[in-house]
């Protein structure tokens, strides 16, 4: 089991909140699942692949806003409960 920073956590509570949240920076995404494990690489374009629990997954950086929008929130949620993260 991984502990989180409190800025991780905080990050992680953002993800899961109700109603899905739309400014919930990228980088501080990235950062978190780092933190939890995940290995990251760069894909083509704006495209992250990430590995985490056996699980992965392919996401689209935002651009050129730095905020997740709520679809994307969304799958970064399903993808967090997939890895068994929540």
């Amino acid at each position: 089991m991984v502990t989180l920073s409190s800025k991780h956590s905080k990050t992680l509570e953002l993800i899961f909140e109700n109603p899905t949240r739309s400014d919930v920076n990228w980088q501080k995404i990235e950062k978190m699942l780092e933190a939890l494990g995940a290995e990251i690489s760069e894909g083509r374009g704006s495209r992250v692949r990430i590995f985490l629990n056996d699980i992965r997954a392919v996401f689209h950086r935002p651009h050129p806003q730095r905020e997740t929008d709520k679809g994307a929130l969304k799958s970064v949620r399903r993808f967090l409960i997939e890895a068994g993260v929540r």
